[in-house]
């Protein structure tokens, strides 16, 4: 599978369970069960990230993926602080960290780019 549809699949599966079941996502990433709000938040961006994804191509998919990069990389870098700060528990906060950093990862292995010219485009 394409590690774009991948990421944009568990995307889509992460956030639907963040809707579905915000008290038991949100203790498995340190949150307390009393704000499910912010799980259900972080659900509707996940779906909306993953959806938009799967329904682009080209350099608009390609630009959705460099989004969610970004995205993913400051969701590792606000789980590493919280952790720091003592506002995360280390277990799932260094897990949460893992899973962003891993979604970094998937996708700028899904963005094989080649240049023709000024133009970038999705492999």
């Amino acid at each position: 599978m394409n590690p774009v549809t991948g990421l944009a699949l568990g995307r889509i599966a992460v956030g639907v369970a963040s809707l579905a079941r915000p008290e038991l996502v949100g203790r498995t990433m340190g949150i307390p069960s009393s704000h499910p709000l912010l799980t259900r938040w972080f659900g509707t961006r996940e779906v909306a990230l993953g959806a938009a994804t799967l329904l682009t191509s080209g350099s608009a998919q390609r630009t959705l993926v460099l989004i969610g990069v970004a995205v993913d990389g400051a969701d590792a870098a606000t789980a590493y602080a919280g952790v720091q700060d003592d506002e995360l528990p280390a277990n799932p906060g260094y897990a949460l960290v893992g899973v962003a950093a891993g979604a970094v990862v998937s996708g700028l292995l899904g963005l094989r780019v080649r240049k023709r010219g000024v133009a970038l485009e999705v492999a």
